[in-house]
């Protein structure tokens, strides 16, 4: 049996997905049909989840049905939209602009890569457009989707390998 698609739906207000709606943090510029490198804004759109990372040393590995992998100090995301790694991940050290993907404050203890300019990254066009834990309700990311912890475990616990994100501006 083919499992069915759940998409998760996410405006300004909040989200929706298997019947449920969740508070969101979105990017500082709200949500945008014109994508830039460090506009703050969230790219509207249709994204699907590739993958992701957690912090071994904190937290237990989600369950999700893609590959979710410990991370550590070396660990860091390419942000650089002159560099060929642009908008991938790379290890330390590292001399171009990055994010690190073992943070201190715990937004990554666990995250989730988007195809949001990924693999085939348009240099400009954004990066580490990620799913992760937030800081708190309504307090803005970067350009992520984020949620509370517990609400993105259950989320990632539903998830199949046909469900997509609906980004609406």
């Amino acid at each position: 049996m083919i499992p069915r698609r759940a998409d998760m739906v996410v405006t300004r207000w909040g989200a929706r997905f298997a019947g449920r709606r969740f508070p969101v943090a979105i990017g500082r510029g709200g949500i945008t049909t014109h994508k830039r490198e460090g506009d703050g804004a969230t790219p509207a759109g249709v994204w699907h989840l590739m993958g992701g990372g957690y912090r071994a040393d904190r937290v237990r590995p989600p369950a999700a049905p893609f590959p979710i992998g410990a991370t550590g100090p070396r660990d860091l995301w390419c942000d650089d939209a002159e560099h060929p790694a642009y908008n991938h991940p790379v290890h330390a050290p590292f001399g171009a602009s990055h994010e690190r993907l073992a943070r201190a404050d715990g937004l990554y203890d666990v995250f989730i890569v988007t195809d949001w300019n990924w693999p085939d990254a348009t240099p400009g066009d954004g990066s580490a457009i990620f799913i992760h834990c937030w800081r708190g309700p309504r307090k803005p990311t970067a350009g992520c989707l984020a949620f509370r912890p517990d609400h993105l475990r259950w989320i990632l616990e539903r998830w199949t390998p046909r469900s997509r994100v609906l980004v609406k501006a």
